[in-house]
């Protein structure tokens, strides 16, 4: 039996963490969606069914008035924490422009989700978050606030920096943040706040807490990871020298996490947090759970491929089915401008591998190809099914085809022995209407433990010389291709 569409719901921020969950819980729900993000390819990738895709920034008021069309109900969930260090003030402007374009277009309600305020909060990432919420009030459409602390699932941030540690790490020499408490909520528990408060009058123009039922520190919810995992938690030895800019450069060399969002997160560790939400349970009662069976919840959400994520993004076949490989990817990669068009780049892009090989420094490839012959991996493996042509599930050499969109992505997976599991994507972007084109190579590596994070910082200088002579090879060969026709 089908269910009836109920109400019509713009997700803003769709490409995000929340959103990426909210879009699939509202479709299920019966929800009527409209999915925005700043980049429409990310949400293409997604493969939702019965959603409506558009594209929107609200730093372009411009591009709003489309995206907000008809709608009853806005969940605005941007964050500019992982664009440096002048986040806060993006922030605000874009919460202004949101606030004006929806007024414009008639919504009934927009539904924010921020974070918990401390008594004493400090940190630009705490006072964005709740000034954000203030300058959206300020505009004509009532707004129901959510304020949640950690989130525990799949992609979220603090979640991935504590497994990241918990794995990564048998001893940790941290700061003092360790011991700050905080009531983490388990994904589906906020999913259901969210849906549920855009439907009550009485939520309209509200402020709610939202949090689980247990407060503990992060060495808790860390030893609970750890026992989830199966895993001895690591010794912690908190001291307190560990400035905020230490640790988040202590984050960013012991974790997956992006550099910019540990450095945003650091400021509000340092605090205590408390859900003041007896108001929001009468409102939406549910079963809340708790941190151990939240941490389940979200590994189980990972077996199950639940997660929203492309192969690039943490999804859990890419990271070989194990809890243990970082969900958050390091990565690099070159780029070079082909006097081509797209199609002549792809025909050269795709015949890389077998016989003729890798097109720049084919020495280096053989080095690590042998090197991973004598560990019983298959780096001498050769072959393709097709000279040029690539299907869906092709194993061309050491690598398998998990992406394809002709002239436009491709994406191998590394199927060579090491700590972790990596993904090579190739992207064409045409210019100036298809004469030239851009092609990009990315390597994306999730390391396992710290092992896969020491091999991925001993590769980083060669990824980078060699993925830039890479591209540059693939376009002269494809500017060539097309003299000779």
């Amino acid at each position: 039996m089908m269910t009836e569409m109920k109400h019509s719901a713009l997700v803003f921020g769709a490409s995000g963490y929340i959103g990426s969950n909210l879009v699939p819980h509202l479709v299920a729900s019966g929800w009527r969606v409209r999915a925005a993000a700043r980049n429409r390819a990310v949400l293409e990738a997604r493969c939702w069914n019965s959603v409506e895709l558009v594209q929107a920034d609200a730093l372009q008021p411009d591009t709003l008035v489309a995206a907000l069309a008809g709608i009853e109900v806005a969940f605005y969930l941007v964050h500019s924490m992982g664009a440096g260090r002048d986040f806060g003030r993006v922030d605000l402007q874009a919460a202004e422009n949101f606030a004006r374009a929806a007024a414009q277009a008639g919504v009934g309600r927009i539904v924010y989700l921020g974070g918990l305020v401390p008594g004493a909060a400090a940190g630009e990432h705490i006072d964005s978050r709740r000034e954000t919420g203030e300058v959206l009030r300020e505009g004509h459409v009532p707004v129901t606030e959510l304020r949640a602390g950690i989130i525990v699932g799949p992609g979220s941030a603090a979640f991935e920096v504590m497994r990241d540690l918990v794995l990564n790490l048998p001893i940790m020499i941290t700061p003092r943040w360790v011991r700050a408490k905080s009531p983490p909520i388990a994904l589906e528990n906020l999913l259901v706040y969210l849906e549920q408060v855009a439907l009550l009058p009485e939520a309209a123009d509200q402020i709610y807490d939202a949090g689980g039922p247990e407060l503990c520190t992060y060495e808790e919810m860390m030893r609970q990871l750890a026992a989830a995992v199966g895993k001895r938690a690591p010794f912690i030895v908190p001291v307190p020298v560990l400035t905020p800019g230490l640790s988040a450069y202590w984050l960013g060399l012991t974790t997956a996490v992006p550099a910019r969002i540990a450095r945003a997160l650091i400021g509000g560790l340092k605090h205590d947090f408390s859900a003041d939400d007896a108001a929001l349970r009468r409102l939406v009662p549910q079963h809340l759970l708790g941190v151990r069976a939240a941490i389940d919840a979200a590994f189980a959400a990972e077996r199950r491929q639940a997660v929203a994520a492309r192969w690039t993004e943490g999804a859990f076949a890419m990271r070989g089915f194990s809890h243990e490989v970082a969900y958050y990817a390091k990565r690099a990669g070159g780029s070079a401008v082909a006097q081509a068009p797209p199609s002549a780049v792809w025909q050269q892009v795709t015949a890389i591998g077998g016989s003729n090989r890798y097109y720049y420094m084919n020495f280096l490839w053989l080095i690590r190809e042998w090197m991973d012959w004598c560990v019983g991996g298959p780096g001498l493996t050769r072959g393709r099914r097709h000279p040029t042509d690539l299907r869906l599930g092709d194993v061309v050499d050491y690598w398998t085809v998990v992406g394809l969109e002709a002239e436009r992505r491709l994406t191998l997976h590394f199927g060579m022995r090491a700590p972790g599991s990596g993904v090579l994507e190739f992207e064409l972007e045409p210019l100036e209407g298809g004469a030239r084109t851009r092609v990009t190579a990315t390597a994306y590596w999730h390391p396992r433990g710290a092992w896969g994070l020491a091999y991925w910082y001993a590769l980083v200088p060669a990824h980078l010389f060699i993925f830039k002579g890479f591209t540059r090879a693939i376009a002269r060969r494809a500017e060539q291709s097309g003299r000779i026709r």
